[in-house]
């Protein structure tokens, strides 16, 4: 019987991005034959495999186009597709780097819900690049950046600064953005690709939802207050704080406390 740690590092460690997705796939398909209660014996990488291409740039460096031209969608579809490879790495690593640290009675709960996120991350990547594929573009055709690695890698010491940060500030900003995405790519015409989309977001809501779940219930057994505490980790980690407009509905749905991030915006 295959051990999940094994499986979680098999995902990190390997470098093609298509590969990479369909082993989260597979890891998930096969959630049910591990012992998940294990603690890991394997450790996460310091940074996972990744593709030579595409090209990392700063995120400023990364270039902007209109959805009115089909290279314009390639391009939003691709940086959706990079951002999608990356959330299997970061449900990866997070099952792998801190089980360890999660009670015994919690441990296979923590794996079996990061497992659900890499493969549904997986899945998103696979039908983002068969999107790309329609418009004659393919993932690495466009320079793209690494600044969700890059918040990873700042929180990967601490399970809750990873939670507070990845899910319930970065995977939450996609709550807030994508709709309007949906509703631009509707109104030019290209329903496939806004299908898309409007799945990734129905996915990524449960997602959201996950990490909320985790954060409370980790600050609980801490014996501090979640919202307090993500107050903390968030200026610590990510000062520049949430961006808004939010979406206030979306963001409900996947339990994210109203107070918490608008009790953070700059005065």
């Amino acid at each position: 019987m295959s051990r999940w740690d094994d499986t979680l590092l098999g995902i990190l460690t390997e470098p093609d991005a298509r590969a990479k997705a369909a082993k989260a796939e597979a890891a998930l398909a096969a959630r049910d034959s591990f012992d998940l209660s294990l603690a890991p014996k394997l450790s996460a990488p310091e940074r996972p495999s990744r593709p030579a291409k595409p090209e990392l740039v700063p995120p400023q460096d990364v270039p902007r186009r209109g959805l009115g031209s089909s290279r314009g969608r390639a391009a939003l579809l691709h940086a959706l597709a990079h951002i999608e490879l990356n959330a299997v790495d970061l449900a990866a690593d997070m099952a792998l780097r801190f089980a360890g640290e999660i009670d015994a009675e919690d441990r296979a709960a923590f794996v079996a819900d990061w497992i659900q996120v890499a493969g549904e991350e997986g899945l998103h990547f696979g039908l983002l690049i068969e999107r790309l594929a329609s418009l004659d573009a393919a993932y690495g055709d466009h320079p793209a950046h690494d600044g969700l690695w890059d918040a990873a890698r700042k929180t990967a010491e601490d399970v809750r600064a990873r939670l507070a940060i990845a899910p319930l500030i970065l995977e939450a900003r996609g709550l807030d953005v994508t709709p309007g995405l949906i509703e631009k790519l509707n109104s030019i015409g290209d329903h496939a690709s806004a299908d898309v989309l409007k799945r990734i977001y129905e996915d990524e809501i449960g997602h959201v939802r996950t990490g909320v779940t985790w954060f409370i219930r980790l600050c609980e057994q801490a014996d501090e207050d979640p919202e307090s505490s993500f107050h903390k980790f968030v200026m610590r980690y990510f000062p520049q704080g949430p961006k808004p407009p939010f979406n206030v509905w979306a963001r409900g749905q996947a339990m994210l406390p109203e107070d918490w991030y608008q009790g953070i915006l700059p005065h």
